[in-house]
């Protein structure tokens, strides 16, 4: 296996065929700040409009969901409350109890949460379950008021949290593996026991269709 670290900063819709196109797939790993994050979207649309797997990851996720946002709902200005405070079309954004007021360490949602996965999905092809708890380290939220739009649009929410109003997982269940999960898999993923979604990420990087082949 080998890796290719690209910079998203250097990254564009003109260039992702010639920096991406190499590769087999595509991680979007977790991170804070507005540093690259218009190359990491046209990496999240590039391997939409390919077809290329596509893994997010907290941060990764909540670029899934702008990516959807602006180029499937047509919300040209789509963005996070973390990026653009002023942009009218907050999709990722503070949920009802959080607040910027607050000393930014008392906004994170830290530690193990449950979520329920929806059935026929890739996270349960990957799970085979529909009841997983995983570890958070995050801060903002996808808009539940934008939910309605996104799934219109074609993108599954395919992980809600039990009381159904936290967005915990997105994909495109009609691709091999194309998706975004709110916590943190890798700090359960161990050398000789790989959690689920790297797995799955993985086969399907290679080309195979089922975690069994």
């Amino acid at each position: 296996m080998k890796i290719d670290w690209i910079d998203s900063e250097t990254l564009t819709d003109e260039n992702a065929a010639e920096l991406l196109g190499p590769s087999d797939g595509i991680i979007v790993p977790g991170g804070f700040g507005g540093r690259g994050i218009d190359g990491m979207i046209a990496a999240a649309k590039y391997a939409r409009e390919t077809g290329k797997p596509y893994f997010g990851i907290c941060l990764g996720m909540q670029i899934m969901v702008i990516e959807a946002a602006r180029n499937l709902c047509g919300i040209a200005d789509a963005h996070s409350g973390e990026f653009d405070a002023s942009t009218p079309h907050k999709v990722i954004d503070f949920m009802p109890g959080q607040s910027e007021e607050i000393a930014k360490g008392g906004t994170l949602r830290l530690g193990a949460y449950p979520c329920e996965i929806v059935p026929g999905t890739a996270m349960e092809r990957c799970y085979g379950t529909r009841q997983i708890s995983e570890r958070h380290r995050h801060r903002y939220e996808v808009n539940n008021d934008c939910r309605d739009a996104l799934t219109a649009a074609g993108l599954t929410l395919s992980g809600l949290s039990p009381d159904k109003t936290l967005v915990e997982t997105a994909e495109y269940t009609s691709r091999a593996f194309h998706v975004g999960v709110q916590y943190h898999p890798e700090f359960k993923s161990r050398p000789n026991r790989p959690h689920p979604l790297f797995l799955g990420f993985i086969r399907a990087a290679m080309g195979k269709e089922s975690l069994g082949e």
